[in-house]
């Protein structure tokens, strides 16, 4: 295959697939890993696609390498976040045990929580201080305060997680994607949303929709590793049965 062509067929797949790893490239094409790489860093150059870790996404989706503030995503998408919230609220039973993780989506979850008789964890200071005021019983692991995000994190915050096992969890995520899985910017948050949602027997991440079209440098848990709870159902996604959007429902 003539180095133009080859170049005309990656796009192609990237953008059919909305991802792609450099292997299953190597594979469809019977080319080199040497020849994938050098080829997704020119189409990289080119604006074609964009060149990730083990692979490239389409243009279309955007890499987000770094967090923001608590306070500063919590007014983005908020009527979204809110039907989140609000939807994923009455999953919790009198005699779970709740874990729920850092992030402005989690945090709208807290705002519409009514069950007083569940015992919840959670790794985030601001989420333990809305369920306290609210009558829960809340439990907190060691650990370093992360300033941008005020959350728990570090070894001594995994180690507690490891020896929880939770009825029920709730997670946010930077992005959300098929092929990449769930992603956020920073290891050791990573790092942590992977150990507690390990020790969970069901799992949800709470996303609006725009995180479908973004992707972190860190996966913390593979896309059919837990429920999807959205605002909207996006377009291409129907046939993942793990998605229950908020908007359908009503």
């Amino acid at each position: 295959m003539l180095a133009e062509d080859r170049l005309e067929k990656i796009v192609a797949l990237v953008n059919e697939h909305g991802s792609i790893t450099a292997t299953d490239l190597m594979q469809l094409l019977d080319a080199s890993e040497s020849t994938i790489r050098r080829d997704l860093t020119r189409l990289a150059q080119l604006g074609r696609i964009v060149k990730v870790h083990g692979g490239a996404t389409a243009v279309n989706r955007t890499v987000v390498s770094a967090d923001q503030t608590v306070y500063e995503k919590y007014s983005v998408h908020l009527e979204e976040k809110t039907a989140i919230g609000r939807f994923a609220a009455a999953f919790i039973g009198p005699d779970d045990f709740v874990y729920i993780d850092a992030g402005s989506t989690t945090e709208r979850l807290v705002d519409f929580i009514t069950e007083t008789r569940a015992t919840y964890f959670t790794n985030s200071i601001s989420v333990a201080h809305t369920l306290l005021s609210k009558g829960c019983r809340v439990l907190v692991p060691a650990g370093e305060l992360k300033p941008v995000t005020e959350a728990l994190v570090g070894e001594q915050t995994v180690e507690t997680l490891r020896r929880y096992h939770f009825t029920v969890g709730f997670f946010g995520a930077n992005g959300a994607t098929p092929d990449e899985g769930f992603t956020t910017p920073e290891t050791g948050e990573a790092l942590v949303k992977s150990t507690a949602l390990a020790q969970t027997l069901r799992p949800y991440v709470l996303c609006d929709s725009s995180k479908f079209s973004m992707v972190s440098p860190v996966t913390f848990a593979d896309f059919d590793d837990a429920t999807v709870v959205t605002d909207t159902l996006p377009s291409g996604l129907e046939e993942y049965a793990n998605i229950i959007a908020a908007s359908s429902t009503e």
